[in-house]
Protein backbone atom coordinates (compact mmCIF):
# COMPACT_ATOMS: atom_id res chain seq x y z
CA UNK A 1 0.00 0.00 0.00
CA UNK A 2 1.11 3.51 -1.14
CA UNK A 3 2.59 6.10 1.90
CA UNK A 4 1.02 8.68 0.55
CA UNK A 5 2.14 11.27 3.48
CA UNK A 6 5.73 10.67 2.01
CA UNK A 7 5.40 11.66 -1.19
CA UNK A 8 7.76 14.43 -2.27
CA UNK A 9 6.03 17.35 -1.44
CA UNK A 10 5.38 20.47 -4.47
CA UNK A 11 6.40 22.91 -2.05
CA UNK A 12 9.72 21.44 -0.68
CA UNK A 13 12.32 22.80 1.13
CA UNK A 14 13.49 25.57 -1.30
CA UNK A 15 17.39 25.14 0.05
CA UNK A 16 17.06 21.64 -1.87
CA UNK A 17 18.47 22.50 -4.79
CA UNK A 18 20.04 19.65 -7.01
CA UNK A 19 17.61 17.05 -8.23
CA UNK A 20 18.64 13.74 -10.22
CA UNK A 21 16.04 11.32 -11.14
CA UNK A 22 16.64 7.91 -13.06
CA UNK A 23 14.48 4.79 -13.91
CA UNK A 24 16.03 1.54 -13.25
CA UNK A 25 16.22 -0.85 -16.05
CA UNK A 26 13.61 -3.45 -16.70
CA UNK A 27 16.13 -5.91 -15.87
CA UNK A 28 17.44 -4.50 -12.94
CA UNK A 29 18.72 -6.86 -10.70
CA UNK A 30 18.20 -5.75 -6.77
CA UNK A 31 20.22 -3.11 -5.58
CA UNK A 32 20.86 -1.18 -2.52
CA UNK A 33 19.77 2.82 -3.90
CA UNK A 34 22.80 4.34 -2.06
CA UNK A 35 25.33 2.10 -4.82
CA UNK A 36 22.48 2.07 -7.83
CA UNK A 37 22.80 5.88 -7.54
CA UNK A 38 26.56 5.77 -6.73
CA UNK A 39 27.14 4.78 -10.11
CA UNK A 40 24.99 7.74 -11.59
CA UNK A 41 25.46 10.44 -9.72
CA UNK A 42 29.07 12.47 -10.37
CA UNK A 43 31.46 13.86 -8.09
CA UNK A 44 28.88 12.43 -5.09
CA UNK A 45 30.38 9.91 -2.57
CA UNK A 46 28.29 6.77 -0.59
CA UNK A 47 28.10 9.66 2.81
CA UNK A 48 26.60 12.38 1.09
CA UNK A 49 23.65 9.85 -0.56
CA UNK A 50 23.85 8.15 2.95
CA UNK A 51 22.96 12.08 4.66
CA UNK A 52 20.21 12.77 2.21
CA UNK A 53 18.59 9.02 3.01
CA UNK A 54 19.20 10.46 6.46
CA UNK A 55 17.40 13.14 5.83
CA UNK A 56 14.21 12.02 3.86
CA UNK A 57 15.76 13.06 0.76
CA UNK A 58 16.09 10.35 -1.34
CA UNK A 59 12.56 8.89 -3.03
CA UNK A 60 11.54 5.69 -5.07
CA UNK A 61 8.11 5.80 -6.84
CA UNK A 62 7.41 8.61 -4.99
CA UNK A 63 8.40 7.34 -1.35
CA UNK A 64 11.00 8.15 0.91
CA UNK A 65 13.03 5.21 1.74
CA UNK A 66 16.60 4.50 3.78
CA UNK A 67 20.04 3.45 1.89
CA UNK A 68 19.49 0.30 2.16
CA UNK A 69 16.54 -0.30 -0.25
CA UNK A 70 17.23 -2.42 -2.84
CA UNK A 71 15.64 -1.56 -6.17
CA UNK A 72 14.26 -3.28 -8.81
CA UNK A 73 13.11 -2.87 -12.45
CA UNK A 74 10.87 0.21 -13.66
CA UNK A 75 11.45 2.13 -10.34
CA UNK A 76 11.45 5.39 -9.94
CA UNK A 77 14.65 7.03 -7.80
CA UNK A 78 14.73 10.49 -6.98
CA UNK A 79 17.39 11.99 -4.91
CA UNK A 80 17.32 16.15 -3.56
CA UNK A 81 20.67 17.61 -2.37
CA UNK A 82 20.97 20.31 0.01
CA UNK A 83 23.41 23.09 -1.05
CA UNK A 84 23.63 26.67 -2.17
CA UNK A 85 21.89 28.18 -5.17
CA UNK A 86 23.88 28.61 -8.28
CA UNK A 87 24.46 32.10 -7.70
CA UNK A 88 25.96 31.93 -4.40
CA UNK A 89 28.63 29.41 -6.00
CA UNK A 90 29.99 32.21 -8.18
CA UNK A 91 32.51 33.85 -5.68
CA UNK A 92 35.25 35.36 -7.13
CA UNK A 93 38.62 33.42 -6.52
CA UNK A 94 42.37 34.69 -7.19
CA UNK A 95 43.37 31.66 -9.49
CA UNK A 96 46.12 31.66 -11.87
CA UNK A 97 44.86 31.64 -15.37
CA UNK A 98 46.88 31.00 -18.49
CA UNK A 99 45.52 33.38 -21.20
CA UNK A 100 46.94 32.77 -24.41
CA UNK A 101 45.19 35.74 -26.01
CA UNK A 102 43.00 38.99 -25.14
CA UNK A 103 40.68 41.66 -26.72
CA UNK A 104 37.54 43.73 -25.92
CA UNK A 105 35.33 40.68 -27.44
CA UNK A 106 37.12 37.26 -26.38
CA UNK A 107 39.88 35.67 -24.32
CA UNK A 108 41.85 32.51 -25.22
CA UNK A 109 42.15 30.42 -22.19
CA UNK A 110 44.69 27.39 -22.00
CA UNK A 111 43.06 24.71 -19.13
CA UNK A 112 45.45 22.96 -17.38
CA UNK A 113 43.77 19.47 -16.45
CA UNK A 114 42.14 18.71 -12.84
CA UNK A 115 40.08 22.09 -13.35
CA UNK A 116 36.65 22.17 -13.50
CA UNK A 117 35.91 24.71 -15.93
CA UNK A 118 32.19 26.04 -13.77
CA UNK A 119 30.93 25.37 -10.11
CA UNK A 120 28.69 22.30 -9.41
CA UNK A 121 27.50 19.85 -7.53
CA UNK A 122 31.19 18.43 -5.51
CA UNK A 123 33.03 21.23 -6.92
CA UNK A 124 32.27 24.36 -5.39
CA UNK A 125 35.64 26.68 -5.71
CA UNK A 126 38.39 26.34 -8.27
CA UNK A 127 37.21 26.87 -11.07
CA UNK A 128 37.74 28.07 -13.79
CA UNK A 129 34.67 30.69 -13.44
CA UNK A 130 35.80 31.61 -10.09
CA UNK A 131 39.20 32.48 -11.29
CA UNK A 132 37.59 34.66 -14.32
CA UNK A 133 35.04 36.65 -12.33
CA UNK A 134 37.52 37.80 -10.09
CA UNK A 135 39.94 39.08 -13.20
CA UNK A 136 36.69 40.38 -14.96
CA UNK A 137 33.98 41.82 -13.30
CA UNK A 138 31.28 42.16 -16.13
CA UNK A 139 31.33 38.97 -18.03
CA UNK A 140 28.10 37.73 -20.42
CA UNK A 141 26.12 35.15 -19.00
CA UNK A 142 24.91 32.34 -20.76
CA UNK A 143 21.30 30.29 -20.71
CA UNK A 144 22.70 28.51 -17.99
CA UNK A 145 24.04 30.92 -15.60
CA UNK A 146 27.39 31.00 -16.27
CA UNK A 147 29.83 33.98 -17.09
CA UNK A 148 31.16 34.12 -20.30
CA UNK A 149 31.29 30.18 -20.90
CA UNK A 150 30.69 29.19 -24.67
CA UNK A 151 32.05 26.12 -24.93
CA UNK A 152 33.81 23.88 -22.61
CA UNK A 153 35.93 20.76 -22.07
CA UNK A 154 36.09 18.07 -19.41
CA UNK A 155 37.84 18.80 -15.87
CA UNK A 156 40.42 16.04 -16.78
CA UNK A 157 41.62 17.36 -20.08
CA UNK A 158 43.59 20.33 -20.93
CA UNK A 159 43.82 22.60 -23.90
CA UNK A 160 42.35 25.72 -25.32
CA UNK A 161 38.52 27.16 -24.32
CA UNK A 162 36.82 30.39 -25.69
CA UNK A 163 35.56 32.74 -23.38
CA UNK A 164 33.45 35.57 -24.23
CA UNK A 165 33.84 39.22 -22.74
CA UNK A 166 30.61 40.37 -24.12
CA UNK A 167 26.93 39.31 -24.89
CA UNK A 168 27.24 40.52 -29.22
CA UNK A 169 30.34 38.37 -28.95
CA UNK A 170 29.00 34.93 -27.04
CA UNK A 171 26.23 35.55 -29.25
CA UNK A 172 28.65 35.39 -32.38
CA UNK A 173 30.66 32.64 -30.95
CA UNK A 174 27.93 30.34 -29.85
CA UNK A 175 26.02 30.48 -33.01
CA UNK A 176 29.37 29.50 -34.79
CA UNK A 177 29.14 26.52 -32.36
CA UNK A 178 25.36 25.68 -33.26
CA UNK A 179 26.48 25.38 -37.25
CA UNK A 180 29.47 23.78 -36.46
CA UNK A 181 31.89 26.01 -37.90
CA UNK A 182 33.91 26.09 -35.27
CA UNK A 183 37.19 24.28 -36.08
CA UNK A 184 38.61 22.19 -33.42
CA UNK A 185 41.59 20.08 -33.35
CA UNK A 186 42.37 18.00 -29.84
CA UNK A 187 45.49 15.67 -29.87
CA UNK A 188 45.09 12.28 -27.71
CA UNK A 189 47.18 8.92 -26.82
CA UNK A 190 44.82 6.29 -27.36
CA UNK A 191 45.06 2.44 -26.88
CA UNK A 192 45.97 -0.22 -29.55
CA UNK A 193 48.10 0.35 -32.83
CA UNK A 194 45.27 2.43 -35.14
CA UNK A 195 45.49 0.51 -38.12
CA UNK A 196 44.39 3.25 -40.57
CA UNK A 197 45.92 6.04 -41.37
CA UNK A 198 42.94 8.21 -40.94
CA UNK A 199 39.50 7.89 -40.61
CA UNK A 200 35.63 9.37 -40.01
CA UNK A 201 33.36 8.35 -37.26
CA UNK A 202 29.95 8.69 -37.44
CA UNK A 203 27.97 7.62 -35.05
CA UNK A 204 25.25 9.33 -32.82
CA UNK A 205 25.96 9.27 -29.12
CA UNK A 206 24.01 9.41 -25.86
CA UNK A 207 23.56 9.03 -22.16
CA UNK A 208 24.34 5.61 -20.97
CA UNK A 209 20.91 4.16 -20.06
CA UNK A 210 22.93 1.96 -17.40
CA UNK A 211 25.45 4.70 -16.15
CA UNK A 212 24.41 8.39 -16.31
CA UNK A 213 28.11 9.32 -15.75
CA UNK A 214 29.32 7.84 -18.94
CA UNK A 215 27.79 8.80 -22.58
CA UNK A 216 27.68 5.57 -25.28
CA UNK A 217 26.99 5.46 -29.04
CA UNK A 218 23.85 4.16 -30.54
CA UNK A 219 23.45 2.58 -33.87
CA UNK A 220 20.09 3.83 -34.37
CA UNK A 221 19.24 7.67 -35.55
CA UNK A 222 16.35 7.80 -33.17
CA UNK A 223 18.41 7.58 -30.59
CA UNK A 224 21.21 9.84 -29.23
CA UNK A 225 22.79 12.85 -31.15
CA UNK A 226 24.65 12.90 -34.13
CA UNK A 227 27.75 12.93 -33.65
CA UNK A 228 31.05 13.03 -36.07
CA UNK A 229 34.69 12.46 -35.47
CA UNK A 230 37.84 13.10 -37.46
CA UNK A 231 40.95 11.05 -36.65
CA UNK A 232 43.94 10.93 -38.08
CA UNK A 233 47.33 9.13 -36.97
CA UNK A 234 50.40 11.13 -35.46
CA UNK A 235 52.64 8.56 -34.60
CA UNK A 236 52.42 4.59 -33.26
CA UNK A 237 54.32 3.01 -30.33
CA UNK A 238 52.85 -0.32 -30.85
CA UNK A 239 50.48 -1.15 -28.43
CA UNK A 240 49.06 2.60 -28.16
CA UNK A 241 48.82 5.26 -30.61
CA UNK A 242 49.46 9.10 -30.70
CA UNK A 243 46.57 10.73 -33.09
CA UNK A 244 44.78 14.04 -33.61
CA UNK A 245 41.20 14.42 -33.84
CA UNK A 246 38.84 17.08 -35.44
CA UNK A 247 35.64 17.64 -33.92
CA UNK A 248 32.73 17.99 -36.92
CA UNK A 249 29.91 18.08 -33.65
CA UNK A 250 30.80 18.69 -30.27
CA UNK A 251 29.22 16.44 -27.85
CA UNK A 252 29.76 15.38 -24.30
CA UNK A 253 32.86 13.50 -23.97
CA UNK A 254 32.83 12.99 -28.27
CA UNK A 255 36.01 12.27 -28.49
CA UNK A 256 36.34 9.50 -25.36
CA UNK A 257 33.47 7.22 -26.28
CA UNK A 258 34.53 7.25 -30.50
CA UNK A 259 37.38 5.90 -29.63
CA UNK A 260 36.16 3.64 -27.44
CA UNK A 261 33.43 2.67 -30.01
CA UNK A 262 36.31 1.81 -32.59
CA UNK A 263 38.19 -0.08 -30.20
CA UNK A 264 40.75 2.61 -29.40
CA UNK A 265 39.99 3.38 -25.77
CA UNK A 266 42.18 6.59 -24.37
CA UNK A 267 45.07 6.25 -22.50
CA UNK A 268 44.36 6.56 -18.57
CA UNK A 269 40.72 7.10 -19.47
CA UNK A 270 39.09 5.80 -16.35
CA UNK A 271 35.40 6.48 -17.12
CA UNK A 272 35.79 4.47 -20.36
CA UNK A 273 37.62 1.76 -19.25
CA UNK A 274 41.14 3.01 -20.47
CA UNK A 275 42.89 2.86 -16.82
CA UNK A 276 43.68 -0.67 -17.27
CA UNK A 277 45.81 -2.73 -20.03
CA UNK A 278 44.11 -3.18 -22.76
CA UNK A 279 46.56 -4.20 -25.31
CA UNK A 280 50.02 -5.68 -24.85
CA UNK A 281 50.83 -8.48 -22.17
CA UNK A 282 50.14 -8.73 -18.27
CA UNK A 283 54.00 -9.70 -17.68
CA UNK A 284 55.16 -8.02 -14.34
CA UNK A 285 57.55 -5.79 -16.08
CA UNK A 286 55.38 -4.15 -19.06
CA UNK A 287 52.76 -4.03 -16.13
CA UNK A 288 55.04 -1.98 -14.19
CA UNK A 289 56.04 0.14 -17.16
CA UNK A 290 52.09 0.81 -18.14
CA UNK A 291 51.37 1.90 -14.45
CA UNK A 292 54.31 3.97 -14.51
CA UNK A 293 52.62 5.89 -17.27
CA UNK A 294 49.99 5.90 -15.65
CA UNK A 295 51.54 8.05 -12.71
CA UNK A 296 52.91 9.97 -15.64
CA UNK A 297 49.41 11.80 -16.62
CA UNK A 298 47.06 10.42 -14.15
CA UNK A 299 44.55 11.20 -16.29
CA UNK A 300 42.48 10.76 -19.70
CA UNK A 301 45.38 11.55 -22.51
CA UNK A 302 43.30 14.47 -23.88
CA UNK A 303 44.65 18.13 -25.09
CA UNK A 304 42.61 20.60 -26.81
CA UNK A 305 45.23 21.87 -28.82
CA UNK A 306 43.95 24.15 -31.24
CA UNK A 307 40.88 26.22 -32.14
CA UNK A 308 39.42 28.91 -34.74
CA UNK A 309 36.64 30.92 -35.53
CA UNK A 310 35.32 34.20 -37.05
CA UNK A 311 36.21 36.63 -35.05
CA UNK A 312 33.42 38.84 -33.47
CA UNK A 313 34.08 42.35 -34.83
CA UNK A 314 36.55 42.22 -37.58
CA UNK A 315 34.41 38.92 -39.16
CA UNK A 316 38.52 37.92 -40.13
CA UNK A 317 39.31 33.90 -39.37
CA UNK A 318 41.39 33.89 -36.20
CA UNK A 319 43.25 30.47 -34.91
CA UNK A 320 44.98 29.68 -31.93
CA UNK A 321 47.51 26.68 -31.18
CA UNK A 322 48.96 25.54 -27.74
CA UNK A 323 51.75 23.30 -26.95
CA UNK A 324 50.88 19.77 -25.52
CA UNK A 325 51.28 20.20 -21.58
CA UNK A 326 53.93 18.52 -19.88
CA UNK A 327 52.39 15.36 -18.63
CA UNK A 328 51.16 14.76 -22.31
CA UNK A 329 54.77 15.37 -23.38
CA UNK A 330 56.52 13.16 -20.55
CA UNK A 331 54.08 10.04 -21.44
CA UNK A 332 54.62 10.09 -25.39
CA UNK A 333 59.07 9.89 -24.33
CA UNK A 334 58.28 7.04 -22.02
CA UNK A 335 56.37 5.06 -24.80
CA UNK A 336 58.90 6.15 -27.33
CA UNK A 337 61.63 4.64 -26.03
CA UNK A 338 60.05 1.59 -24.67
CA UNK A 339 58.86 0.73 -27.97
CA UNK A 340 62.41 1.39 -29.48
CA UNK A 341 63.94 -1.11 -26.63
CA UNK A 342 61.36 -3.18 -27.47
CA UNK A 343 60.78 -3.04 -31.49
CA UNK A 344 57.26 -2.56 -31.54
Amino acid sequence: MENFNNKIDPLIDESLHEHHSFVADKGQEPLRVDKFLMNRIENSTRNKIQQAAKSGNIYVNGNVVKSNYKIKGNDNIQILFNYPPYENLLLPENINIDIEYEDDSFLIVNKPPNMVVHPGHGNYSGTLINGLIYKFNKLPIDQNHRPGLVHRIDKDTSGLLVVAKSEKSMTFLTKQFYKKSIQREYHALVWGNVEKDKGRIDINIGRNPKNRLQMTTFIKNDQGKSAITHYKVIKRYGYVTHIKCILETGRTHQIRVHMKHIGHTIFNDERYGGSKILKGTHFTKYKQFVENCFKIIPRQVLHAKTIGFIHPKSKEFFSFDSDLPEDFKNVLSKWERYSKSTNL
